[in-house]
């Protein structure tokens, strides 16, 4: 019969029975798993545990009179809830002697190893994965584990045992590793409270990111500060990886971008020219154009966005929550901020406020903001001011006058309500304006009709204040009697 089995790791499991609930007209009795330092609690009725003795008699041969017989009447008082508790107890205690080497898959998952334990966790994946993992792959859609799913396989990995953990070809470990050699896009999501029932802080759980070969885009999000004691093999996907969001899980750009920097004085990125002496050379992010490190304890932009004299960032996300950061939605930082060292590593700098709501009021308020990069402005091909306080079209006057803007995102700013507006957004650029992407949507041939339309009101407009200018300095002397 199907089994768990632990070969190559000593982990001690306890169980016991701590408690009882009445809930309508049955009780439930409330049961505590012991692995190793990680524990979990699991509710059943009697009625389950009889289903699940039935079942092991029959394919495990266990003792008829172990489980302790049905009662009709009174079958919820306290002295009787209370001997059957301890009955319980005794019968899941035995249980777990009987299985020491090799735990049924019903046992495993009637405690809910599944869920907590590594093998039942792994074995759990395996299974989705046989059926499923294909036809993920081939979708394209972003796969979503969580850090405790991880962390099981990372550990399975450390110890020398069979792939499969109970006998089980659809539980095979393989069925994981090919998924994760092929997978392209993966986000990790963690909480800060405890997983389900039990004491496991996935914040604290390492997992190693070398598994996977061919990742083009992953997203972390696991409520921690300390993410490079935990991200282990993040920088093997320097080959592959195009997008990288960070959130809620460091206090350096450094530890994420050039974790190996701990380990060397001095080092200089991979194709930065430097003549300072170094003691290592650090590859560079090859491939990665999106980077999205908001929503961390980010204080500044350090040298870990250098990238060789031929490369940059094109897009780069930012706004944290550290009380001394220079990337807070905050006007105060202008000029002399140490945040902005590094910027000339970016093609796009977006700025996020904390609560998605942003405070830029103007185009000219949004440059001042960034008044240390105004050699950059002229160059951005991508601007975001989503989520402000935009009101009026006056507000952005001469955004048609940045050279290199094809992307503009003005969305979710008071001005998105005004009457075509973005045709009149569009006509600033001129005739320009079929080049630009306003957010998200490609200029119509419709749209570039009304813009040439506008256009020629406008300079009607130009023509007739002109000719009004020129009347009005004409002074009118007075003919001499």
């Amino acid at each position: 019969m199907e089994s768990f089995r632990h070969p190559g790791r000593v982990c001690e499991k306890k169980v016991s029975v701590v408690g009882s609930e009445l809930v309508e007209n049955y009780t439930v009795y409330i049961i505590e798993v012991t692995d190793g330092q990680h524990t979990w609690r699991v509710k059943h009725r009697y009625s389950d545990f009889h289903d699940l003795h039935e079942k092991l008699k029959a394919e495990e041969k266990v003792d008829q009179g172990l489980l302790p017989p049905k009662k009709m009447l009174g079958k919820n008082s306290k002295s009787l809830v209370e001997l059957r508790q301890k009955e319980l107890e005794l019968y899941l205690q035995t249980l777990l002697l009987q299985f020491t080497e090799a735990m049924p898959t019903l046992l495993a998952k009637f405690l809910h190893f599944h869920f907590y334990e590594i093998d039942g966790i792994t074995a759990a994946l395996a299974e989705e994965l046989f059926y499923k993992g294909e036809k993920l792959l081939q979708d394209g859609k972003v796969f979503i584990v969580r850090p405790l799913q991880l962390h099981a396989v990372s550990q399975q990995l450390r110890f020398a045992k069979p792939t499969s953990c109970n006998g089980d070809a659809k539980t095979d470990l393989g069925h994981i590793l090919d998924f994760m050699c092929r997978l392209r896009y993966l986000k990790i999501l963690g909480s800060k409270v405890p997983v389900g029932t039990s004491n496991i802080h996935e914040s604290s759980l390492p997992f190693d990111l070398s598994l996977f070969k061919s990742l083009h885009h992953i997203e972390v999000n696991i409520s921690i500060c300390t993410a490079h004691a935990v991200l282990i093999g993040l920088s093997c996907l320097r080959p592959s990886l195009t997008t990288l969001s960070i959130h809620h899980s460091t206090e350096t750009m450094m530890s994420i971008l050039v974790p190996e920097a701990v380990e060397f004085s001095q080092w200089e990125a991979e194709g930065e020219l430097s003549n300072c002496p170094i003691t290592a050379v650090i590859p560079v992010w090859s491939t990665l154009t999106t980077l999205d490190m908001s929503h961390n304890s980010i204080s500044a932009i350090d040298r870990s966005v250098v990238r060789d004299a031929s490369s940059s960032f094109a897009v780069f996300y930012a706004a944290n929550d550290h009380p001394d950061s220079d990337l807070r939605t905050s006007h105060s930082q202008k000029k002399g901020n140490s945040s902005v060292f590094n910027f000339h590593h970016l093609h796009l700098f977006r700025h996020r406020s904390q609560d998605n709501v942003g405070e830029f009021r103007s185009l000219a308020e949004a440059f001042l903001w960034f008044s240390p990069l105004q050699k950059v402005i002229p160059k951005v091909e991508f601007l975001d001011l989503s989520h402000n306080h935009l009101s009026s079209l006056d507000r952005i006057k001469n955004i048609g006058s940045l050279p290199c803007l094809e992307k503009l995102n003005l969305s979710s700013n008071p001005m998105c309500i005004i009457p075509d507006y973005r045709t009149k957004v569009l006509a600033q650029f001129g005739d320009r304006a079929a080049e630009v992407c306003l957010d998200g949507q490609v200029t119509t041939e419709k749209e570039l009709d009304t813009v040439e339309v506008l256009k020629a009101i406008q300079k009607a407009r130009d023509v007739k204040e002109k000719r009004t200018s020129s009347i009005a300095k004409v002074r009118f002397v007075k003919p001499a009697k």
